[in-house]
């Protein structure tokens, strides 16, 4: 590395490693003055085949086309040989695409499962590779290590986290980890809920939500929403096992349901979303111990607000300067500005113009944020103005049935 190259900006780099891979054929275009490529965008949500109270309106994985100038999305295909993919991921070179199925009867031991696609860079078209167990019931979240050769899963209901083995063609192979969380109950509330708050979460045992790792890859972090942890572990990139962090997990607040996380672009900042009393914890990260150092919690509503509400999504704009949250119930979509020391300040709460919103991502160009409405059958556009933060809604809404999950590609010319 050179001298001149700050350890800043050399994080910075590797943070956006995944983004510049994402949008190379657009950047390549655009020196080039070429006609730009096409944008695809795959939604997964809720089939019919889901546990009770999961069940949804949903048809498998649908693929859409952005207009980069408007945001909207115009229906390609719809891959129905899948149930329930909740959450879906593509791999870094967008040739595979990993999606989950929030089932739990792929196997006799009650598991949910995951699905390997290969990807036609050109078009989006799927074509399934393989399904194996994702190593526990009803699984939530899944992400791919940055080395590429692992699939890491939480499984919400089976309450453990799994590593799946990703061969040279995508496809997946069995577990070479599955660990199983466990702790004292907690309770179905927190103390420092919203006035008014009536909505729980399951506190009943361990319930992995998210797993992914800091920016660096050396550290893998899981949010258990029903063991109110964070817990760290490192991964063993030629044995496939997890092994804990010096500290194996962090202390939240009980009953506040840890579920989604996202970091700053230096890895040092990490944001956590509590669903359940609907906070953002802010915390100082050590990506040498993976030691995590809480020094903010703040609400993703504002003081008017009262009644039932759960955070369901966070981002962090490319930028840096802005954190997006969604909140289930209450329809809303939080706006913050970061502070020099990372720290929050809740600039404003947007109506979602639609029901349970969900997952929320940008698209490859940073202008556009979306929403997926759960309740709502839909998809809502909104535009970003990046100095202020702003999303200022389309106008746009996309039917899809009980979506649940994004993922964006720049197709190849």
């Amino acid at each position: 590395m050179s001298q001149s190259l700050s350890r800043r900006q050399f994080a910075l780099g590797l943070a956006g490693l995944g983004a510049a891979t994402a949008l190379s054929p657009l950047r390549s275009a655009r020196a080039q003055n070429e006609p730009l490529p096409r944008v695809l965008c795959f939604v997964g949500g809720y089939t019919e085949h889901a546990p009770p109270g999961g069940a949804g309106n949903g048809k498998g994985i649908a693929v859409f086309e952005m207009d980069r100038d408007t945001g909207f999305l115009t229906p390609v295909a719809t891959f129905m040989d899948i149930p329930s993919p909740s959450f879906i991921t593509l791999s870094r070179n967008r040739k595979f695409l990993y999606a989950l199925s929030e089932i739990n009867d792929y196997d006799k031991a009650g598991s949910g499962s995951v699905t390997a696609f290969s990807v036609d860079t050109r078009n989006g078209t799927l074509a399934k590779i393989n399904t194996v167990s994702s190593g526990g019931a009803v699984p939530a979240h899944l992400s791919v290590h940055p080395s590429g050769k692992y699939l890491l899963v939480a499984n919400y209901v089976g309450g453990s986290v799994a590593v799946l083995p990703i061969r040279k063609d995508g496809s997946l192979g069995k577990a070479t980890d599955v660990v199983h969380n466990s702790g004292p109950k907690q309770p179905e509330r927190a103390a420092d809920n919203p006035e008014g708050n009536f909505a729980i979460s399951d506190h009943s045992g361990a319930h992995p939500h998210m797993v992914a790792t800091d920016p660096s890859g050396t550290f893998v972090l899981v949010d258990d929403a029903g063991l109110d942890r964070v817990y760290v572990w490192k991964l063993d990139l030629k044995t496939g096992k997890l092994i804990p962090a010096k500290k194996p997990f962090y202390e939240m607040e009980p009953g506040s349901a840890p579920r989604h996380f996202v970091f700053d672009h230096t890895g040092r900042v990490l944001y956590n979303l509590c669903e359940q009393n609907s906070k953002v914890v802010v915390s100082k990260f050590d990506p040498q111990t993976g030691e995590i150092t809480q020094i903010q919690s703040v609400s993703t509503v504002t003081s008017h607000f009262r009644g039932s509400t759960l955070a369901a999504e966070i981002l962090i704009a490319e930028s840096g300067r802005f954190v997006y949250v969604s909140n289930r119930l209450g329809d809303s979509l939080a706006v913050f500005s970061v502070g020099i020391d990372g720290t929050l300040t809740l600039e404003d709460e947007v109506w979602m113009h639609a029901d349970y919103g969900r997952a929320m991502m940008f698209d490859p160009t940073g202008s556009f944020l979306f929403c997926a409405n759960q309740r709502s059958d839909s998809v809502t556009a909104f535009r970003v103005d990046r100095e202020t933060g702003k999303p200022v809604f389309t106008n746009h809404f996309t039917a899809v049935g009980s979506p649940t999950t994004f993922a964006f590609m720049v197709a190849d010319s």
